[in-house]
């Protein structure tokens, strides 16, 4: 019988934790102008118009939690 290795995603090393940080900061400096007009007027339209035109940036804050989890402190150390 042969024994399978399972390999488990755990935190990644002290070396990584900086790139949740800088996804997400270039995602909202991606989103700032939109994040201001939704700010003062937030209609349908203008919702549809940053997901539309800036889906990377709301596809890295959507997987903003998981990213943190991957990247983020272990609470090991």
């Amino acid at each position: 019988m042969s024994r399978r290795r399972q390999h488990v995603v755990g935190p990644a090393p002290g070396g990584q934790r900086w790139f949740p940080l800088l996804l997400l900061l270039l995602a909202l400096l991606d989103l700032r102008t939109e994040l201001l007009l939704l700010r003062d007027h937030v209609t349908v339209t203008a919702l549809s118009y940053a997901i539309r035109h800036h889906a990377l940036a709301i596809t890295v804050l959507c997987a903003m939690p998981s990213l943190w989890r991957r990247y983020g402190p272990s609470g090991q150390e």
